[in-house]
């Protein structure tokens, strides 16, 4: 689940992505400041809208992806409920941009530059990721988006097929992550041998 706000550019307005809705038709229910955003074929929830959201949080920090605090959070849970929804928003603390370990990397059967790895981005939790970077290799501490991530632009990081091959994450260079000083020349970021699988790496904004 990622908390996102931009008053700037999108207004006073709280965004809570809860899925990816792969391209498929949306139906938006609005009660009071809340609405709901769900898949038109199934109704299943994809993400929510909390209207004149400083007036119900206070300050709101940040721009782009934010986090919440538990007082927040339970205001937020509270104007559902009183919106008339039934939903509760449970909180995630687990961080989504982790420092990972390429512990295997093979060519893609189907491509000429992409390659298949297994990916450790916690204890024991290893990720089949495709990569297009030119310097991936086995060996490696790297960056990693773990499905649910936002990126530093907006992007969103999702489970996918590339070429037939399930991939679940993307591996990052340093312009992706927005870091200061980024080389122009493609290539996923290298980190020192001693980094920490499964810690938190932080990004610019």
């Amino acid at each position: 689940m990622i908390f996102a706000y931009n008053k700037e550019h999108v207004g006073d307005v709280l965004m809570v992505i809860v899925a990816d809705d792969k391209g498929q038709e949306n139906r938006v229910e609005r009660k009071g400041n809340v609405a709901r955003v769900s898949i038109a074929e199934d109704g299943q929830v994809v993400a929510w809208n909390i209207f004149e959201a400083s007036t119900l949080l206070g300050e709101i920090a940040g721009v782009g992806q934010i986090e919440l605090t538990k007082e927040q959070l339970t205001k937020v849970n509270q104007e559902l409920g009183q919106a008339g929804f039934n939903e509760t928003l449970v909180e995630e603390n687990e961080p989504k941009i982790v420092i990972g370990f390429v512990k295997s990397c093979k060519k893609h059967p189907d491509s000429d530059h992409l390659s298949i790895t297994q990916t450790e981005v916690d204890n024991g939790e290893v990720l089949q990721i495709v990569c297009g970077a030119p310097n991936i290799k086995a060996g490696q501490k790297v960056v990693v988006a773990k499905p649910g991530a936002m990126m530093p632009d907006g992007l969103m990081i999702w489970p996918g097929v590339l070429r037939g091959v399930e991939s679940f994450g993307m591996i990052c260079s340093a312009g992706e992550l927005r870091l200061p000083d980024a080389p122009a020349k493609k290539g996923i970021l290298e980190l020192p041998f001693d980094a920490v699988v499964g810690e938190a790496f932080p990004v610019g904004k």
